[in-house]
């Protein structure tokens, strides 16, 4: 920012800086190892059990995801969710030609014609009312004709193409979803057992002996052990690659003095005031705000950051300083400069309107190819829609019992036109401006001819209620920003900390005698967009995992409202990992359960609870539908071990998450008896066909995925 307006001035010079800085940019890119001169898999974004995905596949889902979100999604957010939609699509192909299966062109076609949507659509529905599929054809060549034509066309497009093919993702998981299910059933010994399980249940005396009742010093954990134990749970240990950052954010925000300059210069636009011109070589007549009469031209001149609002405003509708400040006075009276929601403003009444709250009308749609609502079957130009539109005016003005027929039978807008045109009460802000002003300004009774984006409007003003003060109030604001001095000493504040760190400084203590905040970010995996504070940054993830990044190297990133000086900190290696916080906790309560073992040699519960300086308990009805022991809370681990014992049967060391239980089951309680298992037969069979995540999981798990996307994005 403060930079580039250093250099500004030196234009040449900057080319040929960009060009020299784009030249080495290309070469270190063909040089680097992850380049496509040495590494072939770099052509591809990624693989799945074998078949490409290729860039320009990625790029047109990505251009989907794009449009589909209305560019509300940011690009790493666009870029995973292309990646998973294809990786899901893929994965579901294959297992289908293992199964034999295809879902070829005329399925999905079935597919699509056979949704209600399309069934109903009256515009893909012949003369007779029903539904036609060259309409539907039709329809589709005409959007992908167009879709070079405009932005808006393109996306139609887009979004057809994303049906498409979430109707052929539907149909392949469905179809391959319905082949698991074929093969996954109960039998009613199945539902029998699954009915005891439930509702059996157990009273029985306990011990429990807790973990926290042995002191941690006591129990001595080693490196190895722990290096041993997660070596060989290998499968819940291994983890991606990741990076370990500290960072400085220097957030470029406006100071007392920005602030006071940005009021002093709307100050100075309100009166009119005498400048030298040097075209005229004589001293002029500015005219000021206050004066000025094109708004727009006055905005447009002296750099709004809010345009002019022609818009007619209530005196409720308006902020609260205006409302008690401005809106009572006279065309021309000025108010301000004052402060709202980050802007200096100055405000003026342009005119004042008395204008209904209220109106109701009614309107026949004539639209036109190229509005807004007009479908493919339109095909009447603009000029032949107006001559429509005047000459239905003509007929209603001539009989006005006409509107609603005409209007049930020719309005484009079906929704009012079932109801003869009727569009009910409205307020101002509710309707498109050209609809608006006209019904608003006009009386009841008139009627007229309109034409906004959705096409020619043939208006009937039917009432209008409460007519009041309006007042168009022209507010020229500047937003509070920073001033290039102060980007200036921000930017080097940010240099310095950076110039200090790479010197051999500690970000601590320099952070704490420049009062700065360090921000720590732990596993930053390779595809992460976000970073805390910073918001979406990919350009510092990038840097963390390029393989000239090393551990302790500082480098400065802009960001969107400042600076960031970032601190590399510890490159984690994918592989088995070395965090071993849990693992020390489970390896505590393993040798603690032991040493319980150990001093619980009793022959029965009162000489156990002796041993462990504790009392014994009581637990009723428990069963595996419900396992908690009162008092203790849920122990299905344990509980699981109790139900399955004999009566009056002392067993010692069931291991539980939070303790070791010692129990004697005093009464089993067996559930009655049923006629019929069926419902318990039904349920386990819905328990098994209720898991399309379960079976795409495992797809995925056991399919062959190679991911490129970090070399690209």
């Amino acid at each position: 920012m403060a930079v580039l307006s250093k250099i500004r001035e030196r234009s040449v010079f900057l080319i040929i800086i960009i060009a020299l800085a784009l030249f080495s940019f290309v070469l270190s890119g063909i040089f680097s190892a992850n380049s496509p001169l040495f590494n072939k898999s770099i052509s591809e974004i990624g693989e799945v059990n074998g078949e490409a995905i290729g860039r320009e596949e990625f790029a047109q889902e990505i251009e989907i995801n794009r449009s589909r979100s209305n560019g509300r999604s940011s690009q790493m957010q666009n870029v995973n969710n292309a990646w998973n939609s294809i990786v899901r699509g893929k994965i579901y192909k294959t297992q289908l030609e293992k199964s034999g299966v295809v879902v070829g062109e005329q399925d999905v076609w079935n597919a699509l014609v056979n949704q209600i949507k399309m069934q109903n659509s009256e515009m893909f529905q012949n003369e007779v009312g029903m539904f036609d599929e060259e309409k539907l054809k039709e329809y589709i060549a005409n959007l992908q004709e167009s879709a070079g034509d405009n932005e808006q066309s393109k996306a139609a497009w887009l979004s057809w193409i994303s049906y498409e093919k979430s109707i052929k993702s539907n149909l392949e998981q469905n179809t391959y979803n319905s082949l698991i299910r074929a093969g996954l059933g109960s039998t009613l010994k199945e539902g029998e057992r699954d009915y005891f399980y439930k509702n059996n249940n157990v009273n029985f005396k306990y011990v429990f002996v807790p973990y926290s009742s042995i002191s941690d010093s006591l129990v001595k954990i080693t490196d190895n052990e722990i290096k041993n134990y997660i070596k060989s749970h290998a499968k819940d240990y291994t983890v991606e690659a990741s990076r370990d950052i500290q960072f400085v954010n220097f957030v470029v925000e406006p100071s007392k003095e920005d602030e006071q300059l940005i009021k002093n210069q709307l100050a100075e636009l309100i009166n009119d005031k005498e400048e030298y011109s040097t075209a005229a070589k004589s001293t002029v007549k500015v005219t000021g705000f206050a004066n000025a009469k094109d708004m727009p031209d006055f905005f447009t001149s002296h750099g709004s950051d809010i345009p002019f609002n022609e818009n007619y405003i209530t005196k409720g509708k308006l902020p609260k300083v205006l409302a008690d400040s401005l809106f009572d006075k006279n065309i021309g009276d000025v108010f301000g400069p004052y402060l709202e929601n980050g802007f200096y403003k100055i405000s003026k009444i342009t005119a004042i309107k008395q204008l209904p709250d209220s109106v109701k009308a009614s309107h026949i749609l004539i639209p036109f190819v190229g509005s807004t609502i007009a479908d493919p079957t339109i095909t009447q130009n603009e000029e032949e829609a107006k001559i429509v539109a005047d000459s239905l005016l003509a007929v209603v003005k001539n009989d006005i019992g006409k509107f609603e027929a005409i209007a049930k039978d020719m309005s484009i807008d079906k929704t009012s036109g079932s109801k003869g045109g009727d569009l009910g009460w409205f307020v101002y802000s509710s309707m498109i401006p050209e609809f608006r002003d006209y019904v608003f300004e006009n009386n009841i009774g008139d009627m007229g001819v309109v034409k906004s984006q959705f096409g020619y409007h043939v208006i009937k003003i039917d009432g209008q209620k409460n007519n009041q003060r309006n007042v168009q109030i022209a507010t020229l604001s500047r937003k509070i920003e920073a001033s290039e001095k102060t980007e200036n000493e921000i930017f080097e504040k940010a240099e310095t900390f950076a110039s200090d760190l790479t010197s051999g400084g500690d970000i601590k203590e320099l952070s704490k005698e420049s009062d700065y905040k360090i921000m720590p970010i732990s596993n930053l995996s390779i595809l992460d967009d976000n970073i805390s504070s910073l918001g979406s940054q990919r350009q510092i993830t990038r840097w963390t995992f390029e393989e000239t990044t090393k551990e302790g190297d500082i480098k400065r990133f802009d960001t969107d409202n400042g600076y960031a000086v970032v601190l590399l900190t510890k490159k984690h290696k994918k592989g088995l990992s070395n965090r071993s916080g849990n693992v020390r906790s489970i390896l505590l309560n393993e040798k603690k359960a032991a040493l319980i073992a150990d001093r619980s040699k009793g022959n029965d519960l009162e000489e156990i609870a002796k041993q462990n300086n504790t009392n014994i308990k009581t637990a009723m009805a428990v069963s595996n539908a419900s396992p908690v022991i009162s008092g203790e809370g849920r122990f299905p681990e344990v509980v699981g071990v109790v139900t399955s014992l004999e009566e009056n049967k002392l067993t010692k060391n069931v291991i539980g998450q939070k303790g070791v239980v010692f129990a004697l089951v005093t009464k089993k309680n067996i559930a009655t008896e049923l006629d019929n298992y069926q419902s318990y037969k039904k349920s386990i069979e819905r328990n098994l066909t209720n898991r399309n995540i379960q079976i795409y999981n495992a797809l995925k798990e056991n399919s062959d995925i190679v991911d490129n996307r970090a070399n690209f994005y």
